[in-house]
């Protein structure tokens, strides 16, 4: 715990920003609507069809008040290392090194890289971040998390009846 809450009192640093991952997934839901008639308001019905699953990446930059949001299909090594590729290379692209939190999940780790890249992009990769993990049964200390909850609250909190439009 000690060492993610230093990594949070660092100062900002543009070269070595400090960035949080974390991913939740939402269920889709198409609800029935019943049309309106003259004098009767439109209707929701009770019943709902089950449209798949979102999973929606979270990568904010906490210091610097930006977030990145990604959806994917699924939330495998596979994705997960296509995210710490798409952080290095389009949002960090001119940083020294992304200073890294996210929570230990067995998915969260450089060990993903090799699912999706060659070895020499691995390391080269792998060397873009220094890591850092939540502690077990601490991921409420990555942010990321928090603001997966904000998330959850303001926009995902009513029924989403697919997706529009890809992730990565």
């Amino acid at each position: 715990m000690e060492d993610v809450l230093e990594v949070y009192q660092r100062p900002y640093d543009p070269l070595r920003p400090v960035v949080c991952i974390d991913e939740t997934n939402k269920q889709l839901i198409k609800e029935i609507r019943i049309p309106c008639e003259p004098g009767h308001p439109e209707k929701v019905d009770s019943v709902y069809v089950r449209n798949g699953v979102a999973d929606v990446f979270m990568i904010p930059e906490p210091l610097a008040g930006r977030r990145e949001t990604v959806v994917t299909q699924t939330r495998t090594a596979l994705d997960f290392a296509e995210i710490l590729q798409y952080t290095s290379a389009l949002l960090y692209p001119r940083t020294e090194k992304i200073v890294l939190v996210t929570d230990n999940l067995n998915t969260h780790s450089p060990a993903s890289l090799y699912k999706a890249f060659p070895p020499e992009e691995v390391r080269r990769l792998a060397e873009r971040f220094e890591w850092h993990y939540t502690p077990k049964h601490g991921s409420w200390l990555d942010m990321a998390e928090i603001e997966i909850g904000i998330m959850s609250r303001q926009a995902l909190g009513k029924p989403l009846p697919g997706r529009k439009a890809e992730g990565l």
